[in-house]
């Protein structure tokens, strides 16, 4: 007999979903988990604060959650044959093809040495490509050159999701080719920037706009007809709250930066989605990967590409995962061998292939740090301990 969702496990999920809803903590959530055929849903508060109580089908800002299905759509295009993982992306990207690279990240722009070996595409998928979120950023007063004119190039690639910060994608691609690299390809492990690059190199694949890419790869053969970039439908769309010392203020409105179409698809942190929608993305992983992946591709997305100095850096961000194409890789304890990742505006995604286990948490509160908040800890465990 396979695995089920246990009756009294489930009213304890339920009950654990209800005790982090409320005006002062979360306003609203989804939580979804879901073991073979079975799935169970709670759908609890507003959508925003005295608003509209959430549904099941409601949209929540996903952020980096996108990253997991900007590698699919990366991966469904070497599948075609379109990308080679280890070929130097400068076929489709020559704005990349000879990097400079900086002495130190925290230096001022001129003082680089070349590259020592190119930028590939899974390079870009692992976070290894040169360029990035460094933990460093985070500690050092005032910004680094690299980052302040990052900031000034319209890259928005450095921070928190911002839409409306973005150039397109060619002029976005031209002027990050004129910046130098923060650290040799294959030296560090730096977050976020990758999976901007891969939007752009996607699209020249491809032939098509990122946006395409993705409906075509992996959004329609999953049927994950609510996963966008923008959504004009605000009554769908729930608020997203930034928690202060004095309380949740408003982050993003529902007619804010995901209300219209964004002049770069971001493939890092972009999306809007549904908790079904990802359960569809969910399943194709724990499946094999079938129709958008090969049984092979979702093995190599969910290996652990890090060295441990390279993991040690990005403890901050990491939390003691490892990182595969695209996603991170628990390590060790009880979701040993789980794949997902986190959306810094306040949602989360765990599938566990030994298991068969999905869980998937969506709410509106930004996280106080890198880390996942106990809203989402607490319900995998919940998740993980209602299954027999």
């Amino acid at each position: 007999m396979g695995r089920r969702l246990d009756d009294a496990g489930l009213e304890r999920f339920g009950a654990v979903s209800a005790a982090h809803v409320g005006e002062t903590a979360v306003p609203g959530l989804v939580a979804l988990v879901a073991c073979g055929d079975e799935v169970h849903v709670e759908a609890l508060g507003t959508l925003t604060i005295g608003g509209p109580p959430v549904e099941r089908g409601s949209l929540f800002r996903i952020a980096s959650t996108t990253k997991t299905i900007t590698a699919a759509a990366t991966l469904a295009l070497v599948g075609e044959g379109l990308v080679e993982l280890d070929e130097p992306v400068e076929r489709l990207l020559p704005e990349l093809a000879q990097p400079r690279v900086l002495r130190r990240m925290d230096g001022p722009l001129d003082d680089t040495v070349p590259a020592t070996s190119p930028v590939t595409a899974r390079g870009l998928l692992a976070f290894t490509f040169g360029f990035g979120m460094a933990v460093e950023i985070l500690t050092t007063p005032g910004p680094w050159p690299v980052v302040a004119a990052a900031a000034e190039a319209g890259l928005a690639t450095i921070g928190p999701p911002q839409p409306d910060d973005f150039v397109d994608p060619e002029t976005w691609i031209a002027r990050f080719g004129e910046l130098p690299l923060m650290a040799q390809p294959g030296e560090r492990w730096l977050y976020n920037t990758g999976c901007h690059v891969l939007g752009v190199l996607c699209a020249r694949a491809a032939g098509l706009p990122f946006e395409e890419v993705l409906r075509t790869r992996v959004l329609d053969p999953l049927g994950m007809r609510d996963t966008t970039f923008s959504n004009g439908d605000l009554a769908r769309l729930a608020t997203a709250y930034q928690p202060t010392p004095d309380g949740l203020v408003v982050w993003d409105p529902p007619a804010g930066q995901w209300s219209r179409p964004p002049a770069f698809p971001d493939g890092a942190a972009g999306l809007l989605s549904t908790a079904d929608d990802l359960l569809a993305f969910a399943r194709m992983l724990l499946r094999g990967g079938d129709p958008v992946l090969t049984a092979d591709q979702v093995r190599e997305l969910g290996l652990d590409h890090l060295s441990a100095e390279q993991r040690a850096a990005g403890s901050a961000f990491l939390g003691g995962r490892g990182w595969g194409l695209g996603t991170s890789v628990v390590r060790e304890g009880p979701w040993a061998g789980a794949i997902g990742w986190d959306g810094g505006l306040g949602t989360s995604f765990l599938v566990h292939p030994e298991r068969d286990l999905a869980v998937i948490v969506l709410t509106q509160r930004l996280f106080d740090t890198p880390q996942a908040p106990a809203v989402h800890t607490d319900l995998q465990a919940a998740a993980l301990a209602a299954v027999r």
